[in-house]
């Protein structure tokens, strides 16, 4: 078996609240409670959305906790040429095409046929373009908007994946998803993409992380498979949710953890993990205790 590595990847778009404090701590006990290195990477890629000094000050509350990566911090947008050479990949295995279709476009052809997108849930991607890419060479008789997207060929098969905390899934991605997109027409990089290829480069065994983003395995799966890399081991933690019973997030203006009191929000943190309280002498080490026993079957 590899040497476990693990990693929290924050978003610089705020700075971290309880929720995100939580997938942090999470991950860094089980790297520790493997003896496995604990890294940092910074999800910048969408620019119109990070905020100058948050990812700096991010850093600040995972130190100040107590958290620091085993290794140098990477960020994303330092890492560009990587996807445009796996994307490069992709297209040689003819495993992604090029979309012209709007958001408004796809709506309304979903709605034409009879298909209704529930409230705060994606659209499935009705496969517009790949189908035209099936039919001809060029896409000039469609109304063109000046750069495509570029979308992953899903499969319509059922993938079975395994959460150490949630248990067994299944997801047929290209029912229920459809084709995702790689590279948005902005030119910004799909979160889908970069998280497998910053893991597979960092040599990731492990990924904990919040329970609103297990959705996502299956598409990461899916990209894992095509490139043929190694799949990682998934926990997903419970989800905070805030006193509007939503989750708690940048968007909808949680509070920044309070990290100038470390020790308050790491026992906030750690009980919302389901591990009891701790003297602020031994928090961490209590916490990590707590967390092996609690864990012990899965990896031992």
């Amino acid at each position: 078996m590899p040497a476990y590595r693990g990693r929290f990847a924050p978003s610089p778009t705020g700075p971290l609240h309880l929720g995100s404090l939580v997938a942090a701590l999470a991950s860094w006990l089980d790297a520790k409670a493997h003896r496995g290195a604990w890294l940092i990477r910074i999800e910048d890629l969408d620019q119109a959305r990070c905020k100058k000094g948050v990812d700096q000050f991010i850093l600040k509350q995972l130190s100040d906790c107590g958290l620091q990566s085993d290794e140098p911090v990477q960020w994303q947008s330092k890492r560009t040429h990587f996807y445009e050479a796996v994307l490069n990949k992709l297209l040689d295995d003819k495993l992604v095409y090029p979309c012209y279709c709007s958001r408004s476009q796809i709506l309304e052809l979903l709605q034409q046929n009879g298909s209704i997108t529930p409230k705060n849930t994606s659209a499935v991607y009705p496969g517009t373009c790949r189908q035209l890419e099936a039919n001809t060479d060029n896409f000039t008789t469609k109304p063109l908007r000046p750069l495509p997207a570029w979308r992953f060929k899903s499969s319509n098969h059922a993938l079975q994946w395994s959460d150490r905390r949630l248990g067994e899934h299944s997801q047929n991605v290209g029912k229920e998803v459809g084709d995702f997109i790689l590279k948005r027409a902005d030119g910004v990089w799909a979160y889908q993409f970069c998280v497998v290829v910053d893991d597979a480069q960092q040599r990731i065994t492990h990924i904990v992380r919040g329970g609103d983003l297990a959705d996502n395995t299956p598409r990461q799966i899916q990209l894992q498979r095509a490139l043929m890399l190694s799949e990682p081991k998934y926990l997903h933690t419970p989800v905070v949710l805030g006193a509007d019973q939503q989750k708690l997030s940048k968007q909808n203006g949680a509070t920044p953890a309070q990290t100038e009191r470390p020790l308050e929000c790491l026992n906030i943190a750690a009980q919302f993990l389901g591990l009891r309280p701790a003297p602020a002498t031994t928090l961490l080490y209590e916490a990590l205790s707590q967390w092996t026993a609690q864990w012990a079957e899965i990896y031992s």
